[in-house]
């Protein structure tokens, strides 16, 4: 992919076919669902699709019935939003999320539209298709000033998130994040899956089928492991209190970072 375009996935796809490799592991809900068009035989392993029966990929989770197979993050937002329900959210009433609204993140879009209106609080939504919205969205979002900021994870949010964690610092605004990579990079906080261990679990995948196991009959795993990661030093400098609540269940408190 190329400055967050999923326009040569296609063709990535069908030549992996043409090379009739045994495996294609894909990372991105784009990409698989590229590969998946380009062949029915070759099995195809992903370690992070989003809502992956949603999309189509497979025809359920407890049997995928196709080609393809591995791990979805369709849980990730349902986990975020009842761990965000142990903390104090009355002086949080209104939010913004950041986003690229494509079909394979619906799952994820409407389970945090539904956590918004658990909590009582007002998102509006802020799309980016590519790298020439980032500046109009952070305009809008500026001129708006809500209470937080929380992006939905995607290749070309990932691959402009130091953009991203720029844009909350400077503009003292409370970031919520789904990885720890972006609270390593100054992010104020996240709570998601350990993308390591889905990696692993990948791994253990493509092990299972070069051993003769078909992706129709491996059910697509869930993350049940999930990390909260606050960086102290951004909270300093935004002039933002982390709970004490919430400092007692993290699993790590990130208090030096290069970029601020």
């Amino acid at each position: 992919m190329h400055r967050g375009h999923a326009d040569r996935f296609q063709e990535f796809a069908d030549e992996m076919v043409r090379l009739n490799v045994d495996v294609i592991i894909v990372v991105t809900t784009p990409a698989a669902q590229a590969a998946k068009r380009a062949t029915t035989i070759i099995p195809i392993v992903h370690p992070a699709v989003i809502d992956p029966v949603g999309t189509g990929l497979v025809a359920s989770l407890a049997r995928p019935g196709g080609n393809l197979t591995g791990l979805s993050d369709c849980g990730t937002q349902r986990e975020a939003s009842g761990s965000s329900q142990g903390g104090d959210t009355s002086s949080v009433q209104r939010g913004c999320s950041l986003e690229c609204r494509q079909p394979s993140q619906c799952g994820g879009l409407k389970e945090t539209d539904n956590a918004a209106r658990v909590l009582a609080v007002t998102l509006q939504s802020h799309e980016v298709r590519d790298v020439n919205d980032f500046e109009g969205a952070f305009a809008r979002i500026a001129q708006q000033r809500p209470d937080f900021l929380y992006v939905l994870q995607d290749a070309l949010m990932l691959g402009h998130r130091r953009q991203i964690i720029d844009f909350a610092n400077q503009n003292r605004l409370p970031s919520m994040f789904v990885g720890k990579e972006w609270v390593e990079e100054g992010g104020l906080m996240c709570y998601g899956v350990r993308l390591p261990e889905w990696y692993r679990r990948a791994a253990s995948y493509v092990d299972k089928i070069l051993r003769g196991a078909k992706p129709a009959d491996l059910p697509v795993e869930q993350p049940t492991l999930f990390e909260l990661v606050f960086n102290l030093k951004t909270a300093k400098a935004i002039g933002v209190t982390i709970p004490p609540a919430l400092i007692s269940r993290a699993d790590e408190l990130i208090r030096i970072t290069l970029h601020l």
